[in-house]
């Protein structure tokens, strides 16, 4: 039993030694950049956010590893736009949720070339 115990132990070691970090994040403030990168995402930029990132594509469905839901191409077109009248207004966000495998520990460490879901915002 003690032997039995112990291989349990340790495998679970070994599984939590390798698990991925998924994460979320809440980040504020003013749209500075909507940008789109060839041949198909979206991308954004917070006044509170070190750099821009992946959001969505306008194309196809968006998934993003560490998240149990996606985007679809119409929500994007929408998020698109009212990101872009948000831009325009100089409105700020209020809060909005990013969630991935890719989200740092806080806004002002977003690595490049980063992807998340957007899974909450209101302005």
């Amino acid at each position: 039993m003690i032997k039995l115990l112990l291989r349990l132990y340790f495998l679970m070691t070994l599984l939590l030694a390798f698990s991925v970090r998924s994460a979320t994040i809440q980040c504020g403030g003013m749209v500075e950049k909507v940008g789109f990168h060839s041949p198909d995402k979206l991308m954004l930029k917070l006044s509170s956010m070190n750099r821009a990132v992946y959001i969505c594509s306008p194309e196809y469905k968006w998934t993003v590893s560490g998240t149990s839901y996606s985007t679809g191409p119409k929500m994007c077109q929408t998020m698109m736009s009212m990101l872009m009248h948000a831009k325009a207004t100089r409105s700020d966000m209020g809060s909005i949720w990013f969630d991935g495998d890719d989200v740092p520990e806080n806004c002002e460490s977003w690595g490049a070339m980063k992807k998340a879901n957007i899974r909450y915002f209101a302005y």
